[in-house]
């Protein structure tokens, strides 16, 4: 039992705890989650290796050394982050499900597992060995959506800047790709790509110790007693619950007992699926992502393409795309700012605090559907300079899109249904983002490499996203009209 003495030296110890959890919970989303999106760099790096070089003939179809066809190697190589990317997605379903049902520390463990077989399958694969990219690219993927799935929830620590931390994690996924721009930059220096995949693999004993340290078991709870504490201690690993005292001194209510009322007041997982709430946030987030998904899987076509072959031009960009990528940890704090403005102001009287984040998601989930506009008209139009530009706007709406996609899965769900909703979220997502097959097929085929009319026809897709927050903004209205009826009946 904690008493009124032993209370602030427990408070200062899970206060030391909490700030280390959060620090080493974003080095791990910043240097493992998302290395996957940083393909374009690792792709130039594998080209000149020689990876799936047997497809490039000359014009008789005979192997030779040079005035070579390679169009059959980029094929098979843009075929890997497509895939990848997918599986980033649509695992997070059973990830999400393994994670609500099994807690934190089984959920990690299998995602460092797959992580750590992800990134020995990189260290060891070779030209010869070029097929070993599917695996591997897919087990990092998958390993390093347990990453973020599982430090999300550190936001519950910090109460009113939940989802400002929720935006930053996300953003830091964003930026970890530049690990592969520093694995490009040493092995332009002479390192072959053996040692920094084996330095990546070695890292997993700092996630292990983390798993067992810094976080929970379980799960870290919404809304958060103060007396809660995790991880492995020198004494017994527990959640210690206090009583609490009525006014009169003679009821007593537990926080279980609380926890256990609300769970009975809170939506079950049928209602979740079936609001308007979940079928516009699928569609928010689906017709955004497949147009970064696609970006990202034909931008060496792209630069190719607009550079004339000039590999110094196409090498020039590709380091600019991935240095923007890193400022990706920069920028989802601003949405996450958004999203939070309204804690610790006063509500409206009768305003519920779920209606209040709701009402403060609207800004966040339109500014996301502007920016994404924004950002394809950029990278429709076929100008090589403005590709800068666009560079600037994909880091800046991809970290406000998965970092606001987590964030409103948080404040308009039960958070006891949080893994599998947002699961399943990004499952239907990742389905959509099929589609990029079809556009890969359509520009290679009928447009003869010209993705102009493609562009086109996906900025058109992305004004469906701007459905979503004028939903949310009529459903806060309806709510603010109908306590305005109340007060005056």
């Amino acid at each position: 039992m904690i008493n009124m003495w032993t209370m602030p030296a427990f408070m200062n110890r899970m206060m030391v705890r909490r700030s280390l959890t959060f620090i080493t919970g974003l080095v791990e989303c910043l240097c493992f989650a998302g290395v996957v999106f940083g393909w374009a760099s690792l792709v130039f790096v594998l080209k000149t290796e020689g990876y799936f070089s047997s497809l490039c003939v000359n014009s008789t179809g005979v192997n030779a050394t040079q005035d070579l066809d390679c169009s059959g190697q980029d094929e098979q190589l843009s075929l890997v982050f497509p895939i990848a990317s997918f599986l980033f997605a649509f695992l997070t379903l059973p990830n999400g499900f393994l994670f609500d049902r099994f807690g934190t520390t089984v959920a990690r463990l299998f995602g460092i597992f797959l992580y750590t077989t992800g990134t020995l399958m990189l260290a060891f694969s070779t030209a010869a060995l070029s097929n070993l990219l599917f695996p591997a690219l897919s087990l990092l993927a998958a390993g390093g959506n347990f990453f973020l799935l599982t430090n999300m929830q550190i936001g519950n620590l910090f109460g009113s800047r939940r989802s400002t931390v929720i935006t930053l994690y996300n953003g830091a996924v964003d930026s970890s790709s530049v690990i592969f721009l520093v694995i490009k930059v040493l092995y332009e220096a002479g390192v072959s790509l053996l040692a920094p995949f084996l330095f990546l693999s070695a890292c997993s004993v700092i996630h292990l110790l983390r798993t067992f340290f810094l976080m929970p078991r379980g799960h870290i709870p919404y809304l958060m007693p103060d007396d809660y504490t995790y991880g492995i201690t020198c004494g017994k690993s527990r959640t210690i619950s206090l009583e609490q005292i009525t006014a009169n001194g003679n009821a007593q209510t537990t926080t279980e007992e609380v926890e256990d009322i609300s769970v009975k007041q809170e939506k079950s997982f049928r209602e979740c699926l079936m609001s308007r709430f979940f079928v516009w946030h699928v569609v928010w987030l689906s017709v955004m992502q497949l147009r970064h998904f696609l970006f990202i899987g034909t931008l060496n076509p792209m630069l190719q393409r607009l550079t004339a072959g000039e590999p110094s031009l196409v090498n020039q960009y590709i380091n600019a795309f991935a240095i923007t990528q890193l400022c990706g940890v920069l920028c989802a704090p601003w949405n996450g700012l958004i999203m939070d403005r309204h804690k610790g102001k006063p509500r409206a009287a009768g305003e519920s605090e779920q209606e209040a984040d709701l009402r403060a998601s609207v800004l966040s989930l339109f500014l996301t559907a502007l920016q994404c506009l924004v950002f394809s008209v950029c990278a429709t139009i076929p100008n090589l300079p403005l590709q800068y530009f666009t560079f600037v706007m994909q880091v800046i709406n991809r970290s406000f899109l998965y970092g606001g996609n987590a964030a409103f899965v948080s404040v308009a769900f039960p958070s006891r249904h949080f893994g599998t909703l947002y699961g399943l979220v990004m499952a239907l997502a990742a389905v959509f983002s099929l589609l990029q097959y079809a556009c890969f097929a359509l520009v290679n085929g009928p447009l003869d490499g010209d993705p102009l009319y493609v562009n086109i026809g996906l900025t058109l897709l992305t004004l469906l996203a701007f459905i979503h927050p004028l939903s949310v903004f009529m459903h806060c209205r309806r709510l603010a009209s109908q306590r305005a009826i109340n007060a005056f009946s």
